[in-house]
């Protein structure tokens, strides 16, 4: 914890904050401008939390706003992710969700437009950005996010395709209570968000990195100053055309990692040749940074 309070006072909280408000501002245009009057249903906590507040409504004539329950439902969460991930894990994310429940308070629900397809594809588009730039700045917007990283750790798999697994639920709920039409709309918005999740949060993607030069220990160090990452030799490879004698360096980094590891390239060995190839599947360890 005291980690944590000594970081509040450097430039490291300053970018969260800004992340976190980048985040809420995303998440409440896509939900008070598309989800609500077309009648979309989000991904994850904020599709149930929708999903709640439209039963309040319905059954019960309770107009309780859907910010007050995204964030109630968040805190069982947050305690959760206190005991099973990490304290400043949490206090960051308590962050991000609280700043989202705040702005989706307060921007007024506008229409632009009732078309539940464009609704769909640009709200989608909206919260996609917003989750996956929180994600790739080190910032979690709670609800499914606390699952989905865990879950990636353990296999591998992209935050955004988790996600849609998770919310083939919330899509159904939706058609069974309000209407099959917006099953399938919903459904549009939650593949949309998933797809720009992926898109955004570049730090998933790996790419494998086959690099030949003469200068090996001055490009090694130039990496592993920049990046942690692990790095293959082979000495003594041979080029078919001089028949000179060069070094082969093999190491996977990601798409995050990537002008990190073209500036290396640039400072210690520009003539080198590098060949890179993207996306590619890992198995055993793989160190990868924790939010």
């Amino acid at each position: 914890m005291k980690k944590f309070y000594e970081e509040l006072s450097d430039n490291k909280y300053t970018s969260k904050l800004s992340v976190a408000i980048v985040y809420a501002l995303m998440s409440s245009i896509a939900i008070n401008f598309f989800y609500q009057p077309g009648n979309i249903y989000s991904s994850g906590i904020t599709g149930l939390a929708q999903i709640l507040t439209s039963l309040f409504l319905k059954k019960l004539s309770m107009n309780i706003p859907v910010s007050v329950t995204l964030y109630l439902l968040n805190i069982p969460l947050f305690l959760m992710a206190w005991k099973t991930i990490g304290k400043r894990f949490t206090i960051f994310t308590i962050l991000t969700v609280t700043l989202g429940s705040l702005a989706v308070q307060i921007m007024p629900e506008t229409v632009l437009t009732t078309d539940p397809i464009i609704c769909g594809i640009f709200g989608g588009g909206c919260m996609g950005f917003g989750v996956g730039f929180a994600l790739k700045n080190g910032l979690s917007s709670g609800g499914l996010d606390i699952i989905s990283l865990t879950i990636r750790k353990k296999t591998g798999r992209t935050i955004g395709s988790i996600s849609i697994y998770f919310n083939a639920f919330i899509v159904f709920i939706s058609g069974l209570l309000f209407g099959w039409q917006y099953m399938f709309y919903s459904a549009l918005s939650i593949f949309v968000s998933g797809k720009v999740t992926d898109a955004v949060y570049t730090k998933q993607k790996k790419m494998q990195v086959m690099i030949v030069t003469k200068h090996p220990e001055k490009v090694i160090c130039g990496i592993q100053e920049r990046m942690r990452r692990g790095i293959t030799i082979i000495h003594e490879a041979e080029g078919a055309y001089n028949h000179d004698k060069q070094t082969v360096l093999f190491t996977v980094v990601t798409r995050f990692e990537l002008p990190m590891l073209e500036a290396a390239m640039k400072h210690t060995d520009p003539h080198a040749f590098v060949s890179i190839s993207d996306n590619v599947k890992i198995l055993g360890r793989f160190y990868e940074e924790t939010i």
